[in-house]
């Protein structure tokens, strides 16, 4: 077992789902430059699928988890801008 293997099992699931749906969501100041990318998206979506389920939440999993494929499958286009309307 390498350094990294032995730290993770420091942690349980959940918490390292989260951590990872942290690291794969979208920062607000990177919106704009990364709305299109169907790779980053879908990470995110799949992230957060991973987290639900894990959470005992399967139907959100699985909306995620849809969003995700539609993503990949690219049924799904770039959402609006979160920004506007806010004015």
């Amino acid at each position: 077992m390498n350094a990294l293997t032995s730290d993770l099992t420091d942690f349980d699931s959940r918490e390292l789902a989260q951590a990872l749906a942290v690291k794969l969501a979208i920062a607000p100041n990177d919106w704009h430059k990364l709305k299109g990318n169907r790779k980053i998206q879908a990470g995110q979506q799949l992230s957060a699928a991973l987290v639900f389920l894990l959470n005992d939440n399967p139907e959100a999993a699985l909306q995620h988890l849809q969003q995700a494929t539609g993503w990949l499958d690219k049924t799904l286009s770039t959402p609006p801008c979160p920004d506007h309307g806010r004015r």
